[in-house]
Parts: structure tokens; sequence; C-alpha cells
């Protein structure tokens, strides 16, 4: 309400005396007056200021809480972060345990040969048996990535006995793994890892261009679909990225991009393995990206991987669309 400029102000005055003496003041006026000062300093507090004498203590201690947060950081929540990609969960670096990951999963009695996913396609030859043994590929590249928690160390290998010639070589294998690695979108723009190829001693992983039957041997052939894996306990302990090399040279039905994105996913899937990321993922979205740890060299859908991997996947109808990258938006 608006104060008109002309009115007559009068000085603001008490309507009763607090301390005059009155004749008429009701006696029970007197002892109230005394019990308040026979109070304690607490009751006269909440005597007179009533609930807020509660609510001022509890405001103090939330002020505290808050400013002490906000200089900490303590009990702040992180913002979702690009480095969690489309993977669910944290990995599990250097995990315990010799279990090989990525096989078809072991105890299925039944399979569907009609089922056109996971398939091998036709197309050019293969070394059908290597030798079982592995050379390294020469050669070494300088650390990329930050490397917080990890930095990894890994070798190229090629089974002796295939024939790399068809592709371009030793070399164009080992140049292929070293580039997809070293891509920023690929795991090391998540700054937990690091990865740096070496051609002697003894790696962290090593990244193996292996024949089907040598992998059936490493990575199991419980359904008769050719596969690659991890096994990071293969013969003398030895932590082994399987590449099949039919898979190399064929790719996979489901993925419907280029054999040479098929070949950076096989890559970044199977690395995934070795660098802690254990576990197989769903199609979260309908129509998005396919996570690059979901089995894509089997079905893009759920409702085709839930044949396979019905332990890890539930039909849901959900299809993603091919994806060759941990963070293919970097």
């Amino acid at each position: 309400m608006p104060v008109l400029h002309n009115e007559r102000r009068e000085p603001l005055r008490a309507q009763r005396d607090p301390v005059a003496d009155d004749s008429g003041r009701a006696r029970s006026n007197r002892d109230d007056h005394q019990r308040w000062r026979k109070q304690t300093w607490l009751g006269r507090f909440v005597s007179t200021y009533g609930w807020r004498a509660y609510a001022l203590p509890v405001l103090l201690v939330i002020t505290v809480v808050v400013v002490y947060q906000t200089i900490t950081g303590v009990g702040t929540k992180e913002p979702a972060s690009d480095a969690a990609g489309p993977i669910q969960g944290p990995p599990t670096i250097d995990p315990v345990g010799t279990a090989i990951i990525g096989a078809p999963p072991k105890g299925m009695t039944q399979f569907d040969a009609n089922l056109p996913t996971g398939i091998l396609p036709d197309g050019g030859p293969f070394t059908e048996a290597g030798a079982k043994t592995w050379h390294i590929v020469p050669g070494t590249s300088p650390k990329v990535g930050e490397g917080t928690s990890k930095s990894f160390t890994y070798t190229v290998e090629v089974e002796d006995g295939v024939d790399t010639t068809a592709f371009g070589g030793d070399d164009a294998f080992a140049r292929m793994v070293s580039e997809t690695l070293a891509n920023p979108k690929s795991w090391t723009h998540n700054p937990q890892f690091a990865f740096t190829r070496i051609d002697s001693g003894d790696p962290d992983f090593r990244v193996s261009l292996t024949s089907p039957i040598s992998v059936r041997e490493g990575c199991g052939y419980d359904i008769p679909l050719e596969a690659s894996c991890y096994n990071p306990a293969y013969l003398d302990g030895q932590r082994r990225v399987f590449v099949n090399e039919a898979r190399w040279v064929r790719g996979a039905v489901p993925f419907q991009g280029d054999i040479g994105s098929y070949r950076q996913y096989l890559i970044n899937h199977e690395v995934g393995h070795a660098i802690g990321y254990q576990r197989h993922e769903p199609c979260g979205e309908n129509g998005a990206l396919a996570p690059v740890m979901m089995q894509q060299t089997f079905s893009i859908s759920n409702d085709d991987d839930a044949k396979f991997d019905p332990q890890s996947v539930q039909a849901d109808g959900k299809s993603c669309r091919f994806n060759s990258w941990p963070y293919p938006i970097a």
C-alpha cells in the first residue's frame, strides 16, 4: 500500500509501558513474570521465540553442512561422465580369475541352425588351422592415453601358419590394431586407460590373429559359431586376445558396416574384455548405436541375442545400429 506524502505522521508509541506500575494489572501476570525470571536461559529463549527456537539451530547446522560440502566437495554427486560411454558400470581393471571372456555362452543344449545371425558369411579364403604357436609382429608405438588407473602394454601377434598376404600381411594387421587403439573414439578417450605397443618382454595382453581351429581350443566351441574371445590364462598363463581370422576376413552378417569397421569393432570389443569389461551389453535403446560390448558378431537385436545368451540378455524387441567404438561421439 503506497504511503501518502501529505499524511501526518505520529511518532510510534507502545500501547502499554511494559515496566510501568499498573495497579489494575491482574495478579497472575506478576506470577508469570516471576516464573519467567526463574527459568533457565534456554527456557527463556524457547518462551520468547517459540518455534523459531527450534528452527534456528537446525538452519545453522544445515548452513554449516552446505558450506563444508561446497568447500570440500564431499557429498556431491559427480555428473554423469562421458567416460562411462555406452558401457554399463565401471571396468574391473586387472580382474582376478582365469575364465574365458567373450566366447559363446556354455551350457546351451540347442542351437537353431536356421537362425542367420552369427553364421559366418561367404567371402575370401582363410587358414582353417594354424600351428598353435604365435610370432610377435615387430614394431612399437609410443604411449597413447593418460592411464590414470592403468597403462597397458600389448604385443601384436600372428599364429604361425596363418597366411596374411590376402589382407596386406602381418604389418597390416598390426597397424590396424595400433591405429584402432590410438583413435580418440577408442578406449583412451577414458583417461583411466593408456596403451603402449611393445615387441619384447611380457605384455599385459597379446592381440593375436588366430585360425578358427586354434580359436576353438582357446575360446571353446559350445555353439558351432566362429567367435573371438579373451583368455586371461591360456597355456602358460598368457593373457591372449584371440582374433578369429575367419571373422577378420569375412566379418559378420548382423554387422551392417564395411569390413574395416567390423575389424575396428572386433579389436575394441575383445580388448575391452582384456582391460576389464567382462560383461556383454544388450541394446539399450531401440535404434541407437549398439554398445561396443554388445555381441555384434552374433546380433544387434536383443531378441536374437537372448537366444545365444539368455542369462545376460532379455528379449524386449530392441534393436540397435552397428557401432565400432566405445565412444563414437568423441
